[in-house]
């Protein structure tokens, strides 16, 4: 069945670079349809319900969202940042770093503080400490949409030797302190970190971000898609679930004219903009669309790791809610922790309590992530599981979850034995269900994996050669929330002047003040 609208934009994927990018383009007047082949919107932003208590499935805090941070202005211009129920973490900690002989190094938020506090317990370290910090701040400036900026003298595309320098490395040759090095890179699974392979780049924009105000969502982070949701409707945007695109037509002269979804029907646009994983978007496209050099460049470059994820619903009212998060390590060397073996698994966790609206003084849901390869699952890796298309992957998985759910569980006990006797229920999902709800050949976490040795390679350019088919989302600039709202205004730069809306998001924020 044929769509007989013509819209301006099709945005394929809810995800939030797709939200964030329908967003703009709806309230600089375009017509805008997205089309996403879940039930629920918001990819990583999704969260599924139990027991009356919610889980976040990929987004547990959030950075940059104090007064004057770079996602507190997008987030004003976007029109959802007063709706948003939020809880920020807290000052004096909101990473807590755990080492396996049980020494325990906070980061505390703002410059000033993480810096004073670190050097509190590396008093022979000061120099490092503060030299790093100043790193951090300067690679920032080199990424002027992260800053609200157009033009600058100092950005990554003239001067790409600061897409080289490795992250890793960087921090060894700041000091010689095992421990300190280690630290300075102790929220690793923020970015899925490989040692020989992590820019600086990433782990810069991505501290830089949390130490401007993180932020937990209250009672799920799936209303930050609600919120973008309703803006795209109100600015006369439309959005369709269950619409998974398979396939495309094109003109004679090689222009996407519509899309094809599995459930039958087509829709046509002007421009198409896929918020999907590039692998995925050459298939749905065709690798015949593309240079021949684009596609093996593109499906030869590494994911991140995936993870498994372990949710615990705790007993009303028996531990009490922490206000910030823990990243427990079993190993020395945390850029190790990704590369485990079967008998020691897992290496490092991420421990989250998610805030609810009900309770707010006690843990409703703890979650925990852990790495894990996509090979450990890739015997059912042909099985497919989603809310509206439900299939049981057989026993043998059932009780592969069931076994690595009890080895994160003894790990999580170590740092939290106050859970032991109050765990109510265990829900877990493997990197299939990430490949499943989020679209990543290999449940990856964080989309593709940026590499200071070959830093070209793995950046992605918004436009392709389909010459109305233009990209969005996680792999274009860097992951998370911030990450990939950026990299929807970078894709909507290609249709709107980009000096007017930088100015419109600073004016969003004025606007405010003016008015109090």
């Amino acid at each position: 069945m044929k769509s007989e609208v013509v819209y301006d934009f099709i945005i394929i994927g809810s995800g939030m670079g797709g939200l964030s990018t329908a967003c703009i383009l709806a309230k600089e007047g375009f017509s805008i349809l997205v089309l996403e082949k879940n039930h629920q919107l918001g990819g990583n932003l999704q969260v599924f319900s139990r027991e009356k208590r919610i889980f976040d499935t990929g987004v547990h805090y959030v950075g940059s969202l104090d007064e004057g941070g770079n996602l507190y202005h997008y987030f004003k211009y976007l029109e959802i940042l007063d709706n948003l129920k939020l809880k920020r973490l807290n000052q004096e900690c909101f990473d807590l770093i755990i080492f396996p002989d049980g020494s325990k190094i906070p980061y505390a938020q703002g410059y000033e503080q993480f810096i004073n506090t670190l050097i509190q317990f590396f008093p022979e370290e000061e120099n490092a400490i503060l030299t790093f910090c100043k790193k951090i701040k300067e690679i920032c400036l080199f990424f002027p949409f992260y800053n609200l900026e157009i033009e600058s003298s100092q950005n990554y595309f003239s001067n790409q030797e600061i897409l080289e320098i490795n992250a890793a490395e960087y921090i060894q040759s700041l000091t010689s302190n095992i421990r300190l090095q280690n630290v300075l890179a102790g929220n690793n699974l923020l970015y899925a970190g490989v040692k020989d392979k992590t820019p600086l780049y990433v782990l810069a924009l991505i501290l830089n971000s949390n130490l401007t105000g993180s932020y937990r969502f209250v009672d799920g982070s799936s209303q930050v898609a609600k919120e973008l949701a309703k803006v795209i409707r109100k600015y006369g945007g439309k959005i369709l679930k269950h619409q998974e695109v398979i396939s495309a037509n094109y003109s004679e002269k090689g222009f996407l004219t519509n899309v094809n979804c599995s459930s039958g029907k087509t829709f046509s646009a002007k421009n198409f903009i896929s918020n999907l994983h590039p692998t995925l978007t050459i298939d749905i496209f065709g690798e015949n669309r593309f240079l021949s050099a684009y596609v093996k460049r593109i499906k030869n470059l590494a994911n991140t790791q995936s993870c498994f994820l372990v949710q615990l619903t705790l007993k009303e009212k028996s531990v009490k809610y922490f206000n910030y998060n823990l990243y427990p390590y079993f190993v020395d060397d945390v850029w190790e922790s990704v590369n485990y073996s079967g008998k020691d698994w897992p290496l490092s966790l991420y421990i989250s309590a998610s805030v609810s609206s009900k309770n707010k003084e006690y843990i409703d849901v703890l979650t925990i992530m852990a790495y894990m390869s996509f090979e450990e699952v890739e015997k059912w890796s042909k099985s497919k599981n989603l809310a509206f298309d439900k299939k049981d992957r057989g026993q043998e998985y059932q009780e592969f979850k069931e076994i690595k759910e009890q080895q994160v569980l003894k790990k999580v006990i170590q740092i939290l034995p106050e859970i032991k006797d109050n765990i109510l229920n265990i829900y877990s999902a493997t990197p299939l269900t990430f490949r499943d709800y989020v679209g990543t050949s290999n449940g990856s976490c964080y989309g593709i994996l940026k590499n200071s040795n070959f830093p070209t390679s793995t950046m992605i350019n918004s436009k392709t050669k389909i010459p109305n088919l233009f990209l969005t989302g996680q792999n274009l600039i860097f992951h998370g929330i911030l990450g990939t709202c950026v990299g929807a205004f970078v894709t909507a730069f290609h249709f709107v002047d980009s000096k007017l809306l930088i100015q419109k998001i600073k004016n969003s924020t004025v606007d405010e003040k003016t008015e109090l």
